[in-house]
């Protein structure tokens, strides 16, 4: 099974986020591979991933980088394939990262969510794939269809819940 998508770190101290992801393409059926490389202590390893990563099958690629968060960019530097960049919560509350990430110079974007947003880009790394793809698109809208549920199924608890002065 060849991955389609891949799920960089900078370290392996990063795992504890990112493993959400991991869990959701797991849960999805998305084969993906994980591995951690530093744009700072590896920078020859980052850029051969970087320019072989399509050659090798893989249509997405998630990084995700703490502190000056350099990897996203350096990634999105050395291929044409869509890069999200999640900031990791290292120092200053991940807002150096999360800045480091999302300002990235004209010509190589980095699709950034949120601090520690790891489930939210494996959700984007999942709807880039299924432009191309009516299987994975169908799994997509059935999660999608899950998350309505679950707020439907939540509402319908709180009208349960009893206050005196409560109207609904």
């Amino acid at each position: 099974m060849q991955p389609i998508v891949s799920i960089i770190m900078g370290s392996t101290s990063d795992l504890k986020v990112m493993e959400k992801a991991a869990a959701f393409f797991d849960e999805m059926e998305i084969p993906f591979e994980i591995n951690a490389l530093s744009a700072h202590r590896t920078p020859a390893a980052v850029e051969a991933f970087a320019r072989g990563a399509q050659e090798r099958g893989v249509k997405v690629i998630i990084a995700a980088a703490g502190m000056a968060a350099a990897l996203p960019g350096v990634i999105a530097a050395n291929t044409c394939l869509p890069v999200i960049g999640v900031p990791i919560a290292s120092s200053f509350d991940g807002m150096d990262a999360l800045l480091a990430i999302v300002q990235m110079p004209p010509g190589i974007p980095v699709a950034t969510v949120a601090v520690g947003g790891a489930l939210n880009s494996a959700i984007l790394a999942m709807q880039i794939l299924a432009q191309g793809d009516p299987a994975i698109a169908a799994k997509l809208s059935a999660y999608k269809e899950g998350l309505k549920a679950k707020i439907e199924k939540a509402n319908r608890d709180l009208a349960e819940v009893k206050y005196k002065f409560k109207t609904n």
